[in-house]
């Protein structure tokens, strides 16, 4: 069987399992999970874009999805005006200050070379002022906006803007980012490097966690706008109330599966565009040179390629990636969560994803991340469901009857480990290997 024919088997096996779960779970569910690997999928393709394409070792991806949620309230949350009459100065002052400080920090350090240590002192003293400047800013302003409202507020809140906008930005925050992380850690070896981005990631959401002026923190940012219609206002429509009677079903259920089948059309819209320019760019002239770079840096570097500039350049654009996936997690739930974020739990199963589907090929990435999050979510209703079978000739009050049920939910990690390993097994370049081109 030749690998374009395997591809397409595999990816009606994928819509198969999908429809089996509409057909026993219920569309509304299967829609939803449809909306979850759509994402999954694209945080997939970032990490393949990093890995894939440069072989950089990055587990800092959950910091940048996070960045992704942060542009939704920022663009998207209402403004509160108390908040901003409070402190709104102070924060802005505060921030200003810090960025005067970074430029004249580098603009010193650059310039006052020749003076040998000196540049050391000079330039700390400059980097202890700023943030002496900046605390004395931010600090009673940020005390002033978090007593506003604290049980609905406490915080800036956003611009009030489309949250589709935020998309864009979530993609900038996140490339913003990578660039700093870069700068500092791409020159690191491969294991120091991926040390190096998770405490990076763990700061990101450490600072989200617990700065309450900027996203209310562990109280969350919830009622975000939609870029779709509502369901309550949908089911008060009589021309929809008609339109659900006519096909057969109430105007909620209706209302529901229209809702999640506009979120998927656009999240398809955005996996369908970021799939287009990953295999445009993978089969550029950049392309070949990234693998290239990949497969013997040592060679790239001797013809002339400037290898740390490449990776900078990769991990940037594969972190943008990520960011708009996160952005759009965000819109779908329509709320941002800061302790949701686990760097290393999500982190792990967004690289299974691009293993099991296989690292190098943007399709293979794609699916991995609609099999792995499918198995992550079902392994558990399909793990009760086994168990109850097994045990149904126990009795009800059986203490191993009641162990095994209550270790239900282990199940989808038992489902990950196994999963991976027989794919590594049987098909060790994952279910679509990288085309040698």
């Amino acid at each position: 069987m030749i690998q374009s024919q395997r591809t397409i088997m595999l990816f009606v096996g994928m819509a198969t399992l999908l429809a089996l779960v509409g057909i026993g779970q219920g569309w509304d569910v299967a829609l939803l999970l449809v909306n979850m690997c759509i994402i999954s999928a694209i945080m997939a393709l970032g990490v393949n874009i990093q890995w894939g394409y440069a072989g950089l070792f990055s587990i800092g991806s959950m910091g940048f999805a996070a960045l992704g949620g942060l542009a939704g309230v920022i663009i998207s949350a209402k403004p509160v005006p108390g908040a901003w009459q409070a402190g709104g100065l102070g924060v802005i002052g505060g921030l200003l200050s810090a960025l005067i400080t970074i430029v004249l920090g580098i603009f010193v350090w650059r310039r006052l070379a020749h003076l040998g240590r000196w540049r050391y002192w000079i330039t700390g003293v400059i980097v202890l002022a700023g943030f002496i400047i900046m605390r004395s800013l931010m600090g009673p302003a940020i005390t002033a906006i978090e007593k506003i409202d604290p049980a609905a507020a406490g915080y800036l809140g956003g611009m009030g803007l489309p949250i589709l906008l935020s998309w864009a930005v979530g993609g900038i925050f996140a490339a913003a980012a990578a660039w700093v992380v870069g700068k500092v850690s791409l020159g690191l070896r491969a294991d120091y490097l991926a040390i190096a981005t998770l405490g990076i990631s763990e700061i990101i959401i450490f600072i989200l966690k617990f700065e309450n002026w900027l996203t209310r923190g562990v109280k969350n940012v919830t009622g975000l706008p939609r870029p779709v219609p509502y369901e309550v206002d949908m089911i008060a429509s009589p021309a929809f109330q008609g339109f659900a009677t006519a096909i057969g079903t109430n105007a909620i259920a209706a209302a529901s599966i229209i809702v999640k089948l506009c979120y998927a059309g656009l999240f398809s819209a955005v996996l369908v565009l970021v799939l287009y320019l990953s295999e445009v760019a993978l089969r550029s002239p950049w392309g070949r040179m990234m693998r290239a770079i990949r497969d013997n840096e040592t060679a790239a570097a001797a013809m002339g390629k400037n290898v740390t500039a490449r990776h900078l350049q990769v991990f940037i654009l594969g972190s943008a990636v990520v960011g708009i996936a996160g952005a759009m997690l965000t819109t779908l739930d329509g709320q941002f969560t800061p302790t949701s974020y686990q760097p290393l739990r999500f982190t792990f199963l967004i690289w299974v994803m691009v293993i099991i589907g296989g690292s190098g090929n943007n399709l293979g990435a794609v699916l991995g991340g609609f099999v792995i999050w499918f198995f992550w979510i079902e392994a558990e209703p399909v793990g009760l469901w086994l168990i109850e079978l097994i045990t149904s000739g126990m009795a009800q009050n059986s203490p191993l009857r009641a162990h095994l049920l209550d270790s239900a939910a282990y199940m989808r990690l038992l489902t990950m480990g196994l999963l991976l390993l027989l794919v590594l097994r049987f098909a060790p370049r994952g279910l679509i290997p990288e085309v040698k081109r």
